[in-house]
């Protein structure tokens, strides 16, 4: 009975320790460990024909994000989208924000590497990508590493689908970059 009870007491333990905020946060941190100044540069939804795609938030060490600095993209999908669609859509939107086609081993390439970084999504599924200058990014999907890729050009070109002045959405641009009055 007292082995009984002493395990009993110490998986009660382990859980109240496990459920802690402290212990929660830790477990939480994730992308935040490559950005720990990072502070909420601005947030906006994206919608296509009405429907809730996305939840997206800008994460920053500074106030004014450019392509000179480290800044972090998060992603709360609100919808189902397979991970093939998630890069078919990226690429597209490259090839348009570049206004010339990729070069078929690039484009092979970094075809590849979204593969890698990008899962199936559902609703609530978080997916943070971290962009490093001259390093190229990395991705999180709900807070665990997922890939890292480290090709400068295809970080900015992958991040300029938000933040670059022809993106598809202005609103949620200047809702990121905290320019809303």
């Amino acid at each position: 009975m007292a082995i009984l009870t002493s395990r009993l007491c110490s998986t009660l333990l382990l859980t109240l320790l496990l459920s802690s905020p402290l212990v929660q946060a830790n477990n939480q941190s994730g992308w935040r460990e490559q950005l720990p100044e990072a502070r909420l540069v601005g947030s906006g939804d994206f919608s296509w024909f009405g429907f809730s795609v996305y939840n997206a938030k800008l994460w920053s060490p500074t106030r004014q994000v450019d392509f000179s600095q480290p800044f972090a993209l998060e992603l709360t999908y609100r919808r189902s989208i397979s991970r093939e669609t998630l890069v078919d859509t990226s690429l597209d939107e490259i090839r348009r924000i570049n206004g010339q086609p990729l070069d078929r081993e690039q484009q092979d390439d970094w075809t590849q590497q979204m593969r890698q970084a990008f899962v199936d999504v559902t609703d609530g599924t978080r997916i943070t990508g971290v962009f490093l200058p001259e390093r190229g990014c990395r991705f999180y999907v709900d807070s665990k590493l997922q890939h890292v890729i480290d090709d400068p050009e295809f970080a900015r070109a992958f991040f300029s689908i938000w933040l670059d002045p022809q993106t598809r959405s202005p609103k949620l641009r200047t809702a990121l970059l905290g320019l809303n009055p």
